[in-house]
């Protein structure tokens, strides 16, 4: 159905649950064609053996399944800004590999929580491992997807654009999630119409805010705008990836997973219903141009 969309339908497949056969079910199910890594049987991308890693690719090239983006722990809410950079660097050298053989061009990334420094100290030295970082992307011919979460580049959008600004490159994009804004309390379609020029990749996920913490919906039910921004996205010519990111039982920084069949079904029934949201926009849209 997607490919009828202007943009692609993909989704972190470990939301639909923690083995590759449920991810690649849920996916072949949706009739999707791409899929997003983060993590197999609770594993993180980048820490699976070498044996694990070729029989993934084996099985998602049989499920005819093309991987879009792998996530990292790269400069994540495990990672503060006192953390030793080594983890980083390490880690960006084994996922450039493995993103040469799936032939994956992005990998999420954050810019590092902070951890008692100033605000200008915290700055500086998450800019100075971010210009390290993506110089090393570039080398390796893969592009980091920074996103509006954790870390200094994602506390507002006026950080997001310094950070794209002052590192003036190419291997460093963004990575716009609709519902983190109910987290970290900003309104995110207005984030988006700031930073859109440098969105190359997009995950939906909606929610809204109870007693202070982000309770998490459907697309389109909760108050993070998910339709006022895949409209912004459609009028500005966006032909990326939307990517599915429920947390309605899984939200890996909290260590929290429901059941495995919860885990499927609300997966799939969640890309049902951006389906549906998307055609809602664009059956609406050919409305208003047949009355024009």
């Amino acid at each position: 159905m997607s490919k009828h969309f202007p943009f692609t339908l993909s989704g972190l497949s470990d939301e639909a649950g923690p083995s590759l056969d449920q991810q690649i079910r849920a996916h072949v199910e949706l009739g999707w064609e791409e899929i997003e890594l983060r993590s197999v049987n609770g594993v993180p991308f980048y820490r699976w053996d070498d044996a694990t890693f070729d029989d993934v690719r084996k099985r998602l090239a049989s499920a005819g399944l093309r991987v879009s983006a792998v996530a990292s722990c790269i400069a994540n809410w495990h990672r503060p800004i006192t953390a030793p950079f080594y983890y980083d660097v390490e880690e960006l050298k084994v996922l450039s590999e493995r993103m040469q053989a799936l032939s994956a061009r992005y990998v999420r990334v954050m810019s590092y929580p902070n951890d008692g420094l100033s605000e200008d100290e915290w700055r500086d030295r998450v800019m100075e491992r971010m210009h390290l970082l993506t110089e090393e992307a570039r080398t390796s011919g893969i592009v980091l997807l920074h996103e509006n979460c954790s870390g200094w580049g994602g506390a507002s959008a006026e950080n997001t654009l310094y950070l794209l600004k002052e590192i003036n490159n190419p291997a460093l994009r963004l990575l716009f999630d609709s519902g983190n804004g109910i987290s970290y309390r900003y309104d995110a379609y207005q984030f988006l119409q700031r930073v859109w020029p440098y969105v190359e990749h997009v995950h939906i996920k909606d929610g809204v805010l109870q007693h202070h913490k982000a309770m998490y919906t459907s697309p389109g039910k909760g108050e993070s705008k998910v339709k006022e921004c895949v409209e912004w996205l459609m009028d500005h010519q966006y032909q990326g990836i939307l990517a599915i990111e429920p947390h309605l039982h899984l939200i890996p920084h909290l260590n929290k997973q429901g059941d495995e069949n919860d885990l499927i079904d609300s997966y799939i029934t969640y890309g049902r219903q951006l389906e549906k949201l998307v055609t809602q926009i664009l059956s609406n849209r050919e409305g208003e141009r047949a009355f024009q």
